[in-house]
């Protein structure tokens, strides 16, 4: 039985998969190849890049025209910027996936020889006395390209291009370089120039950047619909929206999920049961909370400056953005923000880790218990529990804010991290925020026996009058109990105008909006 893979490349007869090259453009790609241009091909991880990479080997070679090799160069990573033995150990692992995929053992033959004579420029020696000795043009493609730092990334680059114009008799015909990024995005801090360069300075050779996207509706449903046509479990309707509405189709997380939900789940392998998006839903919890490798490097990306610059107005709702187009491009294509407008974070689930990740630590820190906000019936206290974080928040801001990294979203962490904490214990939190909108918008769902209680909390900072922001505010926060069909919706106003009295700056009553929706006002 095939099974959902989340690691390593997919192999057809084990895992369920979208033929890799079916995500490809794969004319544009035949065509430049046929006129031999050097491209790149990028996406964030653990989107299909290597499985993309290793079908096009195998069709090229099974085609004839070229001798295709795929060569992971990570290795070398660790090597850092000493460029002789981090080329060693690229020379070494060229040779060998020559050897395992093609039979070809003629680098195996010289490129100890080569290294010896020309050290840090072996690299394009070797690829010349290659292609000079190959009976079809070469075709190489080179991964984890941008896991190289430096002069030894430099390195490879300029010897790449150096070689360029004795292609295809005497360098390979076509290079494709992958990675994370896009080669023109690079700055390389170069020790021996004590300069830093471009990427595309470096590889000014470039011909075109793909760009490896998600899944798309047909192709998650595609997917799934393996599982059912192998072991006879269906997923219902609201199942496959939601694996499509919280992935957005991000392929590692569209694997997890299934793979969480058919295999190791509470319904794990009762291929009786339908996959509900109750099950779905789940299964994101478990995968959120063990802090799964994909996403906890995801989370640790946002420790990086140019990362907080772009994430944090997105979290607080700031009109303003202090980020440069790079800090932007360099984001995207992490994937961790979507690609298209507007600003936003890339799906629901990382939109949900991250203030989460933030946050973590402080959860922990918290003496609240879910007990002391639930009544004998297990219904949410939501008054009482905004009321004993409108007392904390009055005593504890000012420190627990300055431990934040994002001090300027640190208010609406600081609540999210609050009632996270409550709400662990059997709700979830659903989150919407983005740059430019103003406010942080929290839907609470709590089970209550059959049915789930659902509640709006809606945080804004003070930027107008207070009249002008509760104004507003009444009219967003009806506006998305309306979308969401809650019961009941809180608007928090932070007030961060320096030399304000708590004693003016805090306050609770209810007002109604003009849709006649009762809504209670907290100000902090």
């Amino acid at each position: 039985m095939r099974f959902f893979n989340t690691s390593g490349p997919v192999v057809a007869e084990d895992h369920y998969c979208i033929p890799p090259l079916e995500r490809l453009n794969l004319a544009k790609v035949r065509r430049l190849i046929r006129d031999k241009r050097y491209f790149v091909l990028h996406a964030p991880r653990q989107t299909g890049k290597t499985s993309t990479l290793l079908a096009l080997r195998d069709l090229l070679n099974a085609e004839g025209a070229y001798s295709c090799v795929y060569v992971n160069i990570e290795g070398a990573q660790a090597l850092r910027e000493d460029v002789e033995r981090a080329t060693q150990v690229i020379l070494g692992q060229l040779a060998s996936w020559a050897r395992a995929t093609l039979g070809d053992k003629f680098l195996d033959a010289i490129w100890l020889d080569i290294l010896a004579k020309y050290g840090p420029g072996a690299l394009g020696e070797a690829l010349t006395r290659w292609a000079e000795a190959s009976p079809k043009p070469l075709v190489l493609l080179i991964d984890e390209i941008d896991s190289l730092i430096g002069d030894t990334l430099l390195a490879v680059l300029r010897q790449l291009r150096a070689g360029y114009v004795l292609r295809p008799a005497r360098f390979p015909q076509s290079v494709v370089l992958c990675g994370v990024r896009d080669v023109r995005d690079y700055r390389i801090q170069s020790t021996a120039e004590h300069a830093i360069i471009t990427g595309g300075s470096a590889f000014n050779i470039k011909a075109r950047s793909l760009r490896l996207g998600d899944f798309s509706p047909a192709e998650v449903i595609a997917l799934l619909s393996q599982h059912t046509a192998e072991t006879g479990q269906v997923f219902t309707a609201e199942a496959l929206d939601a694996v499509w509405t919280q992935t957005q189709g991000q392929p590692w997380l569209v694997n997890a999920l299934a793979d969480e939900t058919c295999f190791y789940g509470e319904f794990a392998e009762a291929w009786h049961r339908p996959v509900t998006a109750e099950a779905i839903r789940a299964a994101q919890e478990q995968l959120i909370q063990r802090r799964e490798t994909h996403l906890d490097q995801l989370a640790d990306k946002l420790k990086e400056e140019r990362v907080r610059r772009v994430v944090e107005p997105l979290l607080s709702g700031g009109e303003v953005r202090h980020f440069a187009d790079r800090d932007l491009e360099y984001v995207r294509d992490l994937g961790l923000v979507a690609q298209d407008r507007p600003l936003r974070i890339a799906n629901p689930i990382y939109a949900e880790v991250v203030p989460r990740e933030l946050t973590w630590v402080m959860q922990e820190e918290f003496e609240q218990e879910t007990a002391w906000y639930v009544d004998a019936d297990g219904n949410l206290d939501m008054g009482n529990l905004l009321s004993a974080f409108q007392a904390f928040f009055r005593e504890h801001s000012e420190h627990w804010v300055e431990r934040f990294e994002y001090k300027e979203a640190g208010p609406q962490l600081l609540l999210q991290a609050f009632l996270q904490r409550i709400v662990n214990s059997g709700g979830r939190i659903e989150r919407e925020y983005g740059l430019g909108r103003m406010r942080t918008d929290l839907l609470i769902a709590w089970p209550q026996g059959e049915q789930t209680r659902q509640f709006v909390v809606e945080c804004k900072v003070l930027h107008k009058s207070l009249e002008q922001t509760v104004a507003e505010g009444l009219g967003q926060t009806a506006g998305y109990m309306d979308r969401c069909g809650a019961e009941a919706g809180h608007l928090v106003i932070f007030d961060r105008r320096a030399g304000r009295r708590w004693a003016d700056k805090v306050f609770h009553y209810r007002r109604t909006a003009d849709s006649g929706t009762k809504i209670d006002i907290w100000g902090m």
